[in-house]
């Protein structure tokens, strides 16, 4: 690949709701946009937007390091000799940049049915609200035609989360919607095992992360014995997929990973992961972290060449009242690909120097 001169935009992504998670609320995300151009005006633009509280990047320090790499790009340092196995979020940008260069600069990170208009089945997020909030919230979201609605739970006491799932469940059968919880690893570990018997009455498909991650042993007797599938999400974060990774899967044996390219360190590492999940007879699904359009874009293109048949977690691309806007549409329970409309990228005054 050509040389490539990079440049560094920065957006205050600002939720369109109070976004609520069982580590807090959170009213705005940062987006690290980053832009590479070669000599010949190949465009290519990639997203490095680590999530505060989860992603091991995201730290105090997190810009002028971004700034400093890009900085010694610019100078005609290699991408492979830098160290990036810390800063996940970048070497994501970076991937994503090249492959898109490489595809001409179309925002073609991958070229699938996907861009010529085969829509990707995912599942609608309710957030953390009020329980009766999160009720209706979820009763619209199938109205509106999901049929596989992902619950954010552990804010809130755990009968009244049992009595809102009752009452959905009062609504729609399992036959017609499928229920999916995230627990973000708000359970106590001694108390897991009886709330997921209790959970296990209203037909549950899976359950992400119900205990916090780092706790081996315990997770891996929550598994043998949930009635629930256990899915890892942040067990997974700052674990090499083929080395401590692999022997974490093959002693926990959860049912399924969730698989976020932002936290794990890119397209090419995500690859790792599913090789490595599929070794260990395990499933996976694919979820954003968050990201604007413009990393979504990534991860939904990345995905589509999977043919996996699971609902993905792509629906974030609304979350946000000042995104930027794209041919991404999510409708009726589906991401779709409208190659029509035209993209929108940071303007000048974005740019950090």
């Amino acid at each position: 690949m050509k040389q490539v001169s990079y440049r560094v935009f920065k957006r205050s992504l600002e939720f369109s709701f109070e976004a609520k998670t069982s580590r807090g609320a959170i009213q705005t995300h940062d987006a690290y946009i980053l832009k590479g151009s070669t000599s010949n005006g190949i465009i290519g633009w990639g997203e490095a937007s680590p999530l505060k509280g989860l992603s091991i990047d995201a730290l105090p320090h997190f810009e002028s390091t971004l700034l400093e790499i890009v900085n010694q790009l610019n100078q005609g340092i290699d991408a492979r000799e830098l160290d990036l196995e810390k800063l996940p979020a970048i070497n994501f940008a970076l991937e994503t940049i090249k492959k898109d260069i490489e595809n001409g600069g179309k925002m073609l990170v991958y070229n699938s049915d996907f861009n010529k208009g085969k829509p990707q089945y995912m599942n609608g997020l309710v957030w953390m609200n009020t329980p009766h909030t999160m009720l209706q919230e979820a009763i619209l979201k199938v109205k509106s035609g999901y049929d596989c609605i992902k619950f954010k739970i552990g804010a809130h006491q755990h009968d009244e989360e049992c009595k809102m799932l009752e009452q959905f469940r009062m609504h729609f059968d399992a036959n017609k919607v499928q229920i999916r919880l995230d627990a973000n690893g708000a359970f106590l570990t001694d108390e897991a095992l009886l709330k997921l018997k209790d959970l296990d009455k209203f037909s549950i498909h899976s359950i992400e992360q119900p205990i916090a991650p780092k706790q081996i042993e315990a997770m891996q007797e929550i598994c043998a014995k949930s009635p629930i599938p256990i899915a890892l999400d942040e067990e997974l974060i700052g674990l090499n997929p083929s080395t401590d990774g692999k022997k974490v899967l093959q002693k926990i044996r959860a049912k399924y990973l969730i698989l976020k390219p932002t936290l794990l360190g890119g397209l090419t590492i995500t690859d790792e992961w599913i090789n490595t999940a599929e070794s260990c007879n395990m499933n996976w699904w694919a979820t954003s972290a968050l990201e604007s359009n413009i990393g979504l874009n990534a991860i939904a293109q990345y995905t589509a060449t999977k043919n996996n048949k699971l609902p993905q977690g792509l629906g974030t691309g609304a979350l946000y009242l000042n995104n930027f806007d794209t041919p991404l549409l999510a409708e009726k329970g589906f991401l779709h690909y409208i190659a029509s409309k035209k993209w929108a990228f940071p303007d000048e005054s974005e740019e950090l120097i």
